[in-house]
């Protein structure tokens, strides 16, 4: 019997997160801990929410008291703490709440586990908190194409194509900070406290950095399912500068498992990076969804390719993400059990079938979720 708090459940990485927790481990208490602010719906979960296993609190993070006070009544022995404000552009515009919430969030979180797990007889024994943070926390890489080796634009290409096509250097669990945004800057401080808690005062901690996620279920701020609600409504696509910048893409199911292999199996006070091998360039990976939707939706082929608008860059854009996740790999024995081409045709397929999930979302009316479910309104 274990009982452990996954944080920012609601979530999109997170939901997937307490879906397999909870149908994987039967004899687990898992408590989705989760603020439900814009991006966190509960209707994420409805296949799972009436399970035995399975409880949701409604709380914000920074509320040390009754966080402290949860840990006590539910006997919390482990953590996965996603709860994150992790959308770039709103930091710019609002860096405090990011600041509130990345970095005193986990603050809170830490010194509530330090002071329950403390006051047990075994202490830290069979306890961990488990931090889920961003690749963004190491700044950026240069964009230098090893000679002789050209970017492939085909979805079939393999992972090690995509994965040498734009450089040959990559993040590495050793590679040091460099945060050039509010959001990366604030990820970049919750990560060094997890990390003082342990080398201070002995918590089992273990640290993620991961790359771009995709799949069913994110909230459409973010680039493929706003593309993919776009295209479906045929209105613009807009792309930052020309398009050139480069990321590295996962499907968030496979996130899901890498945290589950390296809750159970993981060193303590380790660092893993977590990565698809599989780098893209925004404007040809928005080519990518742009044909696959149309001909889903039984469009002509490049029928939509009109809506792409190029605006204003972000600024501090960073280059180029890429992650090498060998480490994790070789430990633990994870990879990416999916070809891109799979999981962008599985994600696509999810929205254009769950419409009402999408519209439900855009309009805000999935915010009357948690009322509807748990007859509650503050």
């Amino acid at each position: 019997m274990r009982n452990i708090i996954i944080t920012g459940g609601a979530g999109f990485i997170g939901s997937h997160v307490v879906r397999l927790f909870v149908n994987k481990y039967p004899e687990y208490n898992i408590i989705n801990l989760d603020k439900l602010t814009y991006a966190g719906n509960l209707a994420n979960l409805k296949d799972v929410e009436d399970k035995p296993n399975y409880k949701f609190v409604k709380m914000d993070i920074c509320d040390f008291d009754a966080f402290y006070k949860l840990m006590q009544e539910e006997q919390i022995d482990g953590i996965i703490h996603l709860a994150a404000e992790s959308h770039v552009d709103r930091s710019i515009k609002d860096p405090f709440t990011f600041a509130r919430t990345n970095v005193m969030g986990t603050l809170s979180l830490l010194q509530a586990a330090k002071l329950y797990w403390e006051s047990l007889p075994e202490k830290y024994e069979g306890k961990l908190f488990y931090h889920i943070s961003t690749d963004e926390v190491y700044g950026a890489l240069e964009m230098n194409r090893p000679e002789g080796v050209e970017p492939p634009f085909s979805t079939t290409a393999s992972s090690a194509e995509h994965h040498h096509a734009y450089g040959d250097d990559f993040f590495y669990e050793t590679t040091k900070y460099n945060p050039h945004s509010p959001y990366s800057a604030s990820k970049a401080s919750s990560d060094h406290f997890v990390r003082a808690y342990h080398d201070t005062y002995g918590m089992p901690t273990i640290v993620t950095n991961c790359s771009n996620n995709y799949g069913p279920y994110q909230f459409p701020e973010k680039l493929i399912p706003l593309f993919i609600n776009n295209i479906r409504n045929r209105k613009p696509l807009p792309v930052y500068g020309k398009g050139e910048n480069v990321r590295d893409w996962l499907f968030v199911e496979d996130h899901a498992r890498a945290i589950d292999v390296i809750f159970h199996g993981g060193k303590i006070a380790e660092t893993y990076n977590i990565g698809g091998f599989n780098e893209w360039k925004n404007i040809d990976i928005i080519k990518v969804v742009i044909r696959t939707t149309d001909r889903l939706l039984g469009r002509a082929e490049d029928e939509d390719m009109n809506l792409i608008t190029y605006v204003t860059d972000r600024l501090g854009h960073d280059a180029r993400y890429a992650i090498d996740s060998t480490k994790l790999q070789k430990e633990l024995g994870w990879e990416p059990s999916l070809q891109f081409e799979e999981g962008i045709e599985r994600t696509i397929k999810w929205y254009l079938e769950n419409e009402e999930w999408l519209d439900n979302v855009t309009s805000g009316d999935y915010l009357n979720y948690y009322d509807t479910m748990y007859g509650k309104t503050e």
